[in-house]
């Protein structure tokens, strides 16, 4: 049976070389292709995912997993986890013919380099034919997949599995009236200030603090590194090569560090993963709702926290005198907490932001169920822009263009993004029980103890359990969106003094 088992893990392991040199073409699409390479290296791309399907859908393989699901007994727990995941994508896999794979890879790269081009020229209609191109396929990739009541959930289930679009009209209901109220009471108050956040701040100085920010959480810049992109993003190779991404405004000192702090926490969560498991489910994270719990847990649990900038307010004053020399401490904290509609997600504050999730999110579940179509996008985005946020959009770059996510044919993923959220604020609660003295921690810039507790009770387990047992496990219950608006209500009572 360990030869049978040794073999399936030997196989897996090469499918994962092939698929890892397709994401090492991607990071370096995304961060330095030249501009002339995008035509070859869509075929590249395309080449090597035909190449790890077809490796991954061998009857061979296919075999292996049915013998080890058979003779399950001698097996550990975590072998047969491995084995159980394997065989549901080894089953989900054979439902794609070789050439929709290919041909899905060489859409998406187009789309990528379009939606580059577009928004550069401010000019949705040039992205519009390739969106529509990868909206059909996703239609047909749910029909293979198959799914129970919306076209939807298959989608979804490839990002955050068990997830339905049922209960993601669920979570959102349930926060969506209190999101309403506390804003209210917010918007009755008298608006903190941020402009001191828009002076001028030099790029190098930026990028400096925030490599300085990501080693302070546990960031191993021996195993990773870090990038600019048009859109922040995290990548990984294995445990030990974890790719981060950031973005440098130097008029905005808030586009940058918070996204260092977010990507951080994806990088985080990679490189805790078990480098022994590369290949294979163990290794790998369990679902990209978890995946965005530990990036929203350090950029906003953490990273917009009080205690934390006790210990790293002085040192950045240091680093722009000029912009910062006169602003408390105080100020500072209210200023990167600001309360306010915005244009743009990945600058939203943390009540906000699920507004602009809950869009996107029901943008593509009519696009997918058919009820819209790819020309209506700007339109329907700005009416719910208004309708939601009350905001008008001057241009679709800060509209429907602002995102990689659709170029990358990622539909089903902003959800997880609410999800992750919700689970940072349940998981934060949870840490703050285990660990007592963790708020004196983060006051001195100690973060070990809480990557320690993320790591054994999280990271260490890449898919061996899904997202609900694995917050089973931590405190004995469900996802409750409750725990997140408990901690909004406190946090923004104290700032906006309701």
């Amino acid at each position: 049976m360990q030869a049978n088992y040794q073999e399936y893990k030997r196989q897996l392991q090469k499918i994962a070389d092939v698929r890892m040199a397709a994401a090492v073409l991607n990071w370096d699409q995304e961060t330095y292709l030249p501009s002339k390479a995008a035509g070859i290296r869509a075929q590249q791309l395309s080449t090597l995912s035909g190449i790890a399907h077809e490796m991954f859908t061998e009857k061979a393989l296919g075999e292996i997993l049915l013998t080890l699901i058979k003779k399950n007994a001698e097996l550990s727990e975590r072998e047969l986890s491995n084995v159980k995941h394997s065989l549901e994508d080894y089953q989900r896999e054979q439902k794609y013919p070789t050439e929709w794979v290919v041909r899905l890879s060489q859409t998406i790269a187009e789309a990528y380099h379009n939606w580059v081009g577009a928004r550069e020229n401010n000019d949705f209609n040039q992205f519009a034919p390739s969106l529509a191109k990868l909206v059909e396929m996703k239609r047909e990739e749910a029909k293979m997949l198959g799914y129970k009541e919306h076209p939807y959930d298959a989608l979804l289930h490839l990002y955050e599995p068990g997830l339905t679009t049922a209960e993601m009209t669920r979570v959102f209901d349930s926060v969506k009236e209190p999101l309403k109220a506390l804003l209210a009471k917010i918007k009755s108050q008298t608006q903190v200030n941020d402009d001191f956040m828009r002076e001028q701040y030099d790029k190098d100085k930026q990028w400096e603090f925030g490599l300085k920010l990501l080693k302070n959480i546990g960031f191993d810049f021996e195993a990773g590194r870090q990038d600019l992109s048009i859109h922040p993003f995290t990548t990984n190779f294995a445990a030990s090569d974890v790719r981060l991404t950031t973005k440098v405004d130097e008029e905005d000192f808030n586009a940058m560090t918070w996204s260092c702090l977010h990507e951080g926490g994806h990088g985080l969560y990679e490189q805790g993963l078990p480098e022994d498991e590369y290949g294979l489910p163990g290794g790998e994270a369990v679902s990209l709702g978890i995946h965005e719990s530990q990036s929203r847990l350090w950029e906003n649990m953490v990273g917009r926290s009080f205690t934390y900038w006790k210990c790293h307010y002085s040192s950045l004053q240091e680093q722009f005198p000029e912009a910062l020399k006169r602003v408390s401490l105080e100020e500072f904290y209210a200023a990167i907490n600001k309360v306010e509609p915005s244009l743009i997600r990945i600058e939203a504050d943390e009540l906000t932001y699920h507004f602009h999730v809950l869009i996107r999110f029901e943008i593509e579940k009519a696009l997918i169920e058919g009820s819209l179509e790819v020309a209506q996008i700007p339109e329907t985005w700005n009416a719910k822009y208004k309708e939601y946020l009350g905001v008008e959009i001057p241009n679709d770059v800060k509209g429907c263009m602002q995102d990689i996510h659709w170029s990358h044919g990622s539909f089903g993923y902003f959800p997880t993004y609410s999800i992750g959220s919700f689970y940072a604020a349940q998981f934060f609660y949870y840490a703050e029980q285990a660990i007592p003295e963790l708020a004196s921690q983060l006051e001195s810039g100690h973060c070990a103890t809480l990557l320690g507790w993320l790591r054994e009770n999280i990271h260490q387990y890449g898919r061996q359990y899904t997202a609900d047992q694995l917050c089973q496990r931590i405190g004995g219950e469900s996802l409750n969106p409750a725990y997140f608006l408990k901690y909004a209500e406190a946090k923004y009572k104290a700032i906006y003094h309701f």
